[in-house]
């Protein structure tokens, strides 16, 4: 559970990087290729080359390689999807991806949730919707399939570090994570190169404080779905995050919740409970 709580913790200063470096412009592919620099840095540093059983390596080099352009891709659907339907839509949906891995758990790997934690699930998604969803929101749809995509493809994104776990070597995990990150590295230089992405000192500074959460919330989940049922830990890991950056809006921010959201909030209490009954 230790390591669950380090990866919510890590996810919610992903938010706070980036709700800041709004206030430096919208060149975000610039600051994700900085990013990716730090994570591939840290990931290399961490992977200990040297110590891991060669074993099984091609599976981790090919399942390393697919999680890092699922990143890239997703990052890129969430910005088309943005400008289609507006970021509260995209932002939702990117969050019911949680769906995805939490039924692989199921369908896939044989884990049997009990009904707390069944109840606990819909209570995450009910808590999302609640959170982010109005019926003004629904009126700006604008191409419904890209969404269902972003979710789709954003959950197996997080359902990798799963398969990983059951399929792959767990003493290669450092070896996954800095294939993950090169690739989308690699991927992410070409497109910035081939749009001519203008690169500012506010790009490299947010990148380089976006990186090192974004590094450790990815290493924390896979670390913990050693521990915890992949039932239990994705949908922790998501309504835990939404409920911390909640409190940060709040306390630091100065935003103010509507009485949905007060309701959202309620129901991820509920649901915390529930799934770790």
């Amino acid at each position: 559970m230790l390591y669950l709580l380090l990866a919510i913790l890590s996810s919610c200063l992903i938010s706070i990087v980036m709700r800041l470096s709004e206030r430096h412009g919208k060149n975000r592919l610039s600051m994700l290729l900085f990013n990716y620099i730090l994570c591939t840095a840290l990931s290399a540093s961490l992977a200990g080359f040297g110590s891991v059983p060669r074993e099984g390596l091609g599976i981790t080099l090919g399942m390393g390689t697919i999680n890092g352009v699922l990143y890239l891709t997703c990052f890129m659907l969430l910005q088309w999807n943005i400008g289609r339907s507006g970021v509260v839509l995209a932002s939702t949906f990117s969050k019911l991806g949680v769906i995805v891995p939490t039924l692989m758990a199921v369908l896939v790997f044989g884990e049997q949730p009990g009904i707390a934690q069944i109840t606990g699930l819909a209570l995450t998604i009910a808590a999302i919707l609640l959170m982010n969803y109005t019926k003004q929101d629904a009126a700006k749809i604008n191409g419904l399939w890209g969404l269902v995509l972003l979710m789709l493809l954003g959950g197996m994104a997080d359902g990798m570090s799963k398969i990983f776990e059951r399929t792959g070597y767990i003493q290669q995990s450092g070896i996954f994570l800095f294939v993950t990150f090169t690739v989308a590295l690699i991927l992410c230089a070409a497109l910035a190169a081939a749009r001519h992405e203008r690169i500012t000192r506010y790009d490299v500074l947010d990148g380089i404080l976006l990186g090192i959460p974004n590094y450790f919330s990815t290493r924390f989940l896979l670390r913990s779905l050693s521990d915890v049922p992949a039932v239990i830990a994705y949908p922790s890991f998501s309504v835990g995050v939404i409920a911390a950056v909640a409190v940060i809006g709040v306390a630091v921010f100065r935003e103010r919740f509507t009485k949905t959201q007060w309701i959202a909030m309620a129901a991820i209490a509920a649901a915390l409970v529930l799934m770790n009954i």
